[in-house]
């Protein structure tokens, strides 16, 4: 056997994907599944789902990293995303130590139903159709510590069903950790699955929620009592 290089060795690691059945995204979920077992093998899959109803992914995350030894690095992916090897790799093996937390990309595209057709039928994902590159996205697989989630508060549960939380989270990890979540050179890929309903009275509470973070960007004390983290915290560096 050839030996092993240092970039072919990771921390200790683990994947989690926020996971509830739902007709339209078992095939991309199975997808993911296959990806990751494919190009990670020798790090654990599970899924994780609070019961929550409606489902929150915020608290999906949030327990996954619960569940995690304090300085595991946990990859918190999407069930409809697929990220690419080598960056996430990179990203793994720097969350352990870097006290951020890494996007393994710096470009999200969007398959919509066409280009996940695409890949269903072989095409590399590097060429499948793009129905959307979608800018400024911060979500989709989350790589960091147990220890460095808490240290921003992980992100806020009160964001109930879809909508808002990934965005609430970027502006407190800019305001308590000083910078943005850490990226590497790579794409994501979404794949297709029914959209959930974006309207409505909870919608427009997230909405409300989210202005709040908004109004704390750049103020650590505020955006540590939004977040429920103590004084003392701030002082964390």
């Amino acid at each position: 056997m050839d030996s092993l290089t240092p970039d072919d060795v990771l921390p200790p690691a683990r994947i989690v994907l926020p996971w509830r059945p739902a007709p339209s995204r078992i095939d991309a979920f199975e997808r993911v599944v296959a990806w990751y077992r494919e190009n990670l093998p020798e790090v654990p899959l599970t899924t994780v789902d609070t019961g929550d109803v409606p489902f929150v992914l915020a608290a999906c995350r949030n327990q996954a990293m619960a569940d995690a030894d304090p300085d595991e690095v946990v990859v918190i992916g999407d069930a409809d995303t697929i990220p690419e090897v080598q960056s996430l790799r990179e990203a793994i093996r720097a969350a352990a130590t870097s006290g951020v937390v890494h996007l393994p990309y710096t470009e999200y595209r969007w398959l919509g139903a066409t280009g996940s057709a695409d890949y269903a039928r072989g095409v590399p994902l590097p060429e499948c159709t793009v129905e959307q590159f979608v800018s400024g996205a911060c979500s989709g697989v989350y790589i960091t510590t147990p220890r460095t989630w808490a240290r921003h508060g992980g992100q806020d549960a009160g964001f109930r069903g879809w909508g808002f939380e990934d965005a609430a989270w970027n502006l407190a990890h800019h305001t308590l950790l000083g910078e943005p979540p850490r990226r590497h050179e790579g794409r994501v890929y979404a794949l297709h699955h029914v959209g959930e309903v974006r309207a409505g009275a909870g919608y427009e509470a997230n909405a409300a929620r989210m202005q709040q973070y908004r109004d704390a960007a750049g103020d650590r004390a505020a955006m540590a009592a939004l977040v429920g983290l103590a004084d003392e915290s701030l002082s964390l560096g």
